[in-house]
């Protein structure tokens, strides 16, 4: 097995992860490839990862690690099995504990796999030119980069206005990010297996805009209104951006490919949600004092 690693620098431990999995890795016969940023971590140099060659990817760190590794994998679908480094890591499935027991199961297969829904997306120029595109597995934000102030946002689904929208921004999301910036914002919780978008407006300035579920294969469109368009961001996944220009409309569709996620155990999606956003009543932690 070729198994891509992905880490998150900042863990002060990452070093000593790294020399246990190489260890790990060699008595199970796993060949490993490194991203970039950690080839200064390792004892011994993995060759990189080439997006075309993994087999499976491991991403060491919270949920931004574990979405800038699907984003390295340039839509290739292969699983990725993410071990939490940081606090919530509501889309990772291990611990580091867990490493020997997790790399066992991917050798050998013994592993549930989640298809997560990717949305696309296109800025298109006045003219009809095409400025950027990106995939994001969790969310498309458009919001100002200022000072904080109200914008003016047209917003259709399949070319049928929603309305003009007053906000601090408007977040497309998928189910999988339906618990990141979109519920934040007040957005649905989405259980990934329903196939669906979210448009979920930012501080709307009226009570009469409401989050919108809208169907997979919808085009929602996005155009910034005048007065206002200067300054405005277009956001992926909270790690990658672009501004937007007079005239410009964003475009999210569905991706045509979708991210693998591995997961380990029983434990299901409502059950991880209420271990991680401490959902429900205060019973099951009173339980735990």
């Amino acid at each position: 097995m070729r198994l891509g690693v992905v880490g998150n620098p900042r863990y002060a431990d990452l070093k000593a992860v790294l020399r246990e999995l190489a260890a790990l890795a060699a008595a199970r016969g796993i060949r490993l490839m490194t991203e970039s940023s950690l080839v200064p971590l390792w004892d011994h140099l993995p060759p990189q990862i080439d997006p075309d060659f993994p087999d499976a990817l491991l991403t060491f760190g919270g949920d931004g690690t574990l979405l800038r590794g699907a984003r390295i994998m340039k839509g290739r679908e292969v699983p990725i099995l993410g071990i939490n480094l940081g606090r919530v890591g509501f889309l990772t499935t291990a611990t580091r504990d867990q490493l020997a027991t997790a790399l066992d199961c991917l050798v050998s297969g013994h592993y549930i796999l989640e298809r997560r829904l990717q949305l696309h997306a296109t800025i298109i120029s006045d003219e009809g030119g095409l400025r950027s595109e990106q995939v994001a597995l969790n969310d498309v934000a458009i919001h100002k980069s200022g000072v904080a102030r109200v914008v003016r946002i047209k917003v259709s689904v399949d070319s049928e206005d929603l309305g003009p929208y007053s906000a601090d921004g408007v977040v497309i999301a998928s189910p999988t990010g339906s618990t990141a910036y979109s519920l934040s914002a007040g957005g649905p919780i989405v259980a990934p297996g329903v196939e669906a978008m979210i448009v979920t407006p930012v501080c709307a300035h009226t009570l009469a805009v409401r989050p919108v579920v809208v169907p997979p294969d919808s085009t929602i469109c996005i155009e910034p209104l005048s007065p206002g368009v200067d300054d405005l961001l277009v956001s992926y996944d909270g790690q990658l951006g672009t501004t937007l220009a007079d005239g410009d409309s964003v475009y999210i569709r569905r991706a045509p490919t979708s991210v693998l996620m591995v997961r380990l155990g029983s434990d299901g999606y409502f059950t991880r949600m209420r271990q991680k956003l401490n959902w429900g009543d205060l019973s099951e932690r009173e339980k735990v004092r």
